[in-house]
């Protein structure tokens, strides 16, 4: 199987064809998709296999493909999880799953809302595959879909973002719940406001593999759309999750379980930390921002496009309590 940089380089030129010899979006994606070879997918437990995504922020160059996917065979059926970040990622994991099982895809599960995890949901709907998610997903996506069409157009351009639609679960789940592959079992676990507050576990119960969503971020500065200290107070729940690997929503794929969570640990006490004295301090929302967490600025990916943000939230969340 080509490497990363080799798939980019045909996605390229099926591109440029596309360009010059082509009207519609529509047709653009079809010519484009079928210049595309499967997702490189590696196994990593028996019947598990799992795409690691390029930690960096969603680009042309990177064809938006920055999140961890992965899928779970079965007895009778296949479920996938997330669906990457444009069409072309998410036909390109479908046809690695093809040549993987013969069996059908029956479900698609979303971790959360994010565009790099859902911006695919089209071509699994399309192929009738039902979609599962965290019971405020669907509110999450109708109140920003338009908000992240827009403005991932922007950063990924026309050929990346042709076709792709905002496309909800109709399988909501607000209770943990499992779902049957046909002799094999995923339990779903859906969670309090955290990373965001739609956000999903899927731990495949056979293999012990827990994939984790945003919920754990390795070497990638975790990103915060939800609730800080809701985040902190499920981490040790998450945690007593009794996995033996995990797929991260970014990061290396499989990472050891539960040590995997322990930096974002470290970083969330110290951002917290920062922003409490700076609140305590008097200091204003514009200075505390540029300096908490800078103790961890040298163990993360992307510290710089992400810290700053992260501070504005955890100022706005604990200046009151």
């Amino acid at each position: 199987m080509k490497n990363r940089s080799t798939r980019r380089s045909i996605l390229k030129s099926a591109f440029a064809l596309a360009a010059a010899s082509l009207s519609g979006p529509a047709t653009f994606a079809r010519r484009a998709v079928s210049a595309v070879e499967a997702l490189p997918v590696r196994k990593v437990a028996d019947g598990v296999y799992a795409f690691t995504g390029a930690v960096d922020l969603m680009t042309e160059a990177n064809g938006g493909e920055i999140c961890n996917l992965g899928f779970v065979v079965g007895g009778e059926s296949v479920a996938v999880i997330d669906s990457g970040g444009s069409l072309v990622e998410a036909r390109a994991l479908i046809e690695a799953i093809s040549s993987t099982t013969p069996l059908p895809i029956r479900y698609l599960i979303n971790t959360h809302m994010h565009p790099d995890h859902t911006f695919g949901n089209a071509a699994f709907a399309d192929a009738g595959a039902v979609i599962v998610g965290h019971h405020n997903l669907p509110r999450a996506l109708a109140s920003r879909g338009e908000f992240y069409l827009r403005n991932y157009r922007a950063m990924m351009g026309d050929a990346l973002m042709a076709g792709v639609r905002i496309v909800p679960p109709t399988r909501l789940i607000a209770e943990p719940g499992e779902i049957d592959l046909g002799g094999r079992t995923l339990l779903l676990t859906p969670w309090k406001a955290a990373h965001t507050d739609n956000d999903l576990t899927v731990l495949d119960r056979e293999t012990g593999t827990l994939f984790t969503g945003d919920l754990c971020f390795v070497d990638h500065l975790p990103t915060l759309d939800g609730s800080i200290k809701g985040w902190m107070a499920q981490l040790d729940a998450l945690a007593a999750i009794p996995a033996k690997r995990a797929i991260p929503g970014h990061g290396p794929v499989p990472s050891d379980w539960p040590t995997a969570l322990e930096p974002e640990r470290r970083y969330f006490q110290a951002l917290v930390a920062d922003i409490r004295k700076a609140i305590s301090g008097g200091v204003p929302l514009s200075k505390a921002v540029q300096s908490a967490g800078e103790s961890e600025r040298g163990r993360w990916s992307l510290f710089d496009e992400h810290n700053e943000r992260n501070a504005t939230a955890v100022f706005a969340e604990l200046e009151w309590e």
